[in-house]
């Protein structure tokens, strides 16, 4: 059975998640129903990463096995032409090998997070990004994100519910920017830990809101103690940005 790489894109914002689940639609489930509209027998996708409820992608990694040797741009517009009615679409297909994995196969995982800070509520991102009615010192949050890049036990930072083997991760990148009316943050990891993202943007808006001062966050980290977190950063402003495998340029 060939295997394909798709890159897909959506809005989560409809949909309970991912993972195709009982309590309501899933980007999982809307992929695979269309491709099986096609292919004409059940399929089952594997990603990269899991998104939750509210959560958005410009860059999920998914793969999948047919029955049949499909075109590439035959398996991209035809699963586009039944999910035309839904915000996912498949960016890309191509076939690779049988030991890809699009979760194992990983080697870095890109996230980013958008905060819009000032006073005027969106009109038209309204459920895109993370609206804060008031200026954030996004140079102290940036200084103050610093601390938790590295190697690092983030049980601060992890969901009671996460299903990791432990709370050890390697934060590659932690980095927070102005670009023009938004607060945009960059998070590069191989892997992160279940509501990680979110907890730490949580945790650099106290910052940037000035009821935090910039070390707090180091000493948060090293506490170990989820109770010690900022409440989570909501979902709408995270997105799947980006996954890179070996020998590859990032994807």
């Amino acid at each position: 059975m060939p295997r394909y790489k798709l890159v897909i894109e959506y809005d989560g914002t409809p949909f309970s998640g991912w993972q195709r689940q009982a309590n309501g639609p899933s980007v999982q489930q809307s992929v695979e129903d269309s491709i099986e509209g096609f292919c004409g027998h059940p399929v089952r996708l594997h990603c990269a990463g899991r998104t939750d409820a509210g959560v958005h992608a410009t860059h999920q990694v998914a793969h999948v096995d047919l029955a049949a040797d499909w075109r590439s741009d035959v398996v991209r517009d035809a699963s586009n032409a039944r999910l035309k009615r839904l915000p996912v679409s498949v960016l890309r297909a191509e076939i690779v090998p049988e030991s890809f994995d699009a979760r194992i196969s990983a080697r870095r995982r890109h996230y980013i997070y958008r905060i819009l800070d000032r006073r005027a509520q969106p009109a038209l991102e309204r459920d895109r990004l993370w609206h804060v009615p008031m200026r954030l010192d996004h140079e102290a949050m940036d200084r103050a994100a610093r601390a938790l890049v590295g190697h690092h036990d983030f049980t601060t930072f992890r969901a009671a519910e996460c299903q990791a083997n432990g709370p050890v991760r390697t934060l590659d990148r932690l980095d927070v920017t102005r670009e023009g009316p938004e607060i945009v943050i960059y998070a590069n990891a191989r892997s992160f830990l279940h509501h990680q993202v979110r907890s730490m943007v949580g945790c650099l808006k106290m910052v940037g809101a000035g009821r935090w001062p910039e070390h707090k966050v180091g000493k948060v980290l090293a506490a170990r103690d989820r109770s010690q977190c900022a409440a989570l950063a909501p979902p709408c402003g995270l997105y799947l940005a980006g996954v890179d495998y070996e020998d590859a340029a990032p994807k």
